[in-house]
């Protein structure tokens, strides 16, 4: 036999040899995807549902990485369609189809809980949603807190992600008193809170955290206490994020890496000073001076 021929039947039979997973072929275009979401309950379970646009040709999609089951491929009236799985389950090949294909799967081994603390560290290039368990309101996108209030979830782009949140998170509520005013203080977080203190003279609130790296959000009523705040913990001063300000209250998050005393400072104590008393002042100012002038009053 030809020397040239043997050689070739050599090459072809090791490409047929070679597993799949190893040989990190690409098999068949990239699938184009409409959506993909991904939901997750309260226990941490994980499905995902990737709807993939019709093609003429084959077409390849990637798997979310993480340990994959129940993985099945149905057309929009909910029939079963064949399809291929490409290496150890890091892909799906769909066959040529008139209509979109449906492909869901349940996905392992992704979430971790530790201290309460839910976290993924996600990464999928396809515009992923989020649809989060029902108890979340607020979840943390690489540290920076996000509020759902009435949404379901996230959608992320191109996302690399560290996705945190928090299931049934204690709210303590913590009372001030000034005159015959009341004022409430939430503080949101797995650390046990204690000697909570609003001082007047001072302008700051004070309390003390016992856990670890735990995230604390506090709700200040903004006529408590107006802003900008600034944060410290034992006296050094922290970063944190404000992120929600409806006009009546401010949300404060941070995360202290140790326990110790919380101390939140702003600017104005509004029973003293109102909101507007700045823009009062400066108003009257306005019409004051140029009065002062013309009289030669000082």
């Amino acid at each position: 036999m030809n020397l040239k021929v043997i050689g070739f039947l050599i090459i072809l039979s090791i490409i047929f040899v070679i597993p799949v997973a190893d040989a990190q072929l690409s098999i068949g275009a990239k699938a184009v995807q409409k959506s993909v979401e991904v939901v997750i309950n309260s226990d941490g379970d994980v499905h995902v549902k990737h709807v993939v646009i019709s093609s003429n040709l084959p077409s390849q999609v990637e798997l979310i990485e993480g340990t994959v089951s129940n993985l099945v491929v149905t057309n929009e009236q909910g029939e079963e369609k064949e399809f291929a799985v490409i290496g150890d389950k890091n892909g799906v090949m769909i066959f040529p189809s008139q209509r979109n294909s449906i492909m869901e799967y349940n996905l392992a081994n992704v979430l971790s809980q530790k201290d309460n603390l839910w976290t993924w560290n996600f990464s999928y290039i396809q515009t992923t949603s989020f649809i989060m368990p029902e108890e979340v309101d607020v979840l943390f996108v690489n540290g920076s807190p996000v509020f759902l209030g009435e949404k379901k979830g996230i959608a992320c782009h191109g996302c690399q992600m560290v996705l945190e949140y928090l299931i049934n998170e204690p709210n303590n509520i913590k009372q001030v008193n000034w005159e015959d005013e009341e004022f409430l203080v939430e503080i949101r977080t797995w650390s046990e809170i204690e000697n909570f203190d609003f001082n007047w003279l001072n302008k700051k609130i004070s309390f003390e955290i016992n856990g670890n790296n735990q995230f604390v959000t506090t709700v200040i009523p903004l006529e408590l206490l107006w802003k900008p705040y600034t944060i410290l913990l034992d006296g050094e001063i922290i970063s944190y994020h404000e992120f929600i300000n409806n006009g009546t209250h401010v949300w404060l998050s941070m995360r202290p890496e140790t326990s110790g005393e919380i101390t939140i400072i702003g600017t104005t104590v509004i029973p003293e000073f109102p909101i507007i008393a700045p823009l009062a002042i400066g108003f009257l100012m306005i019409l004051v001076v140029p009065l002062m002038k013309k009289f030669n009053l000082r």
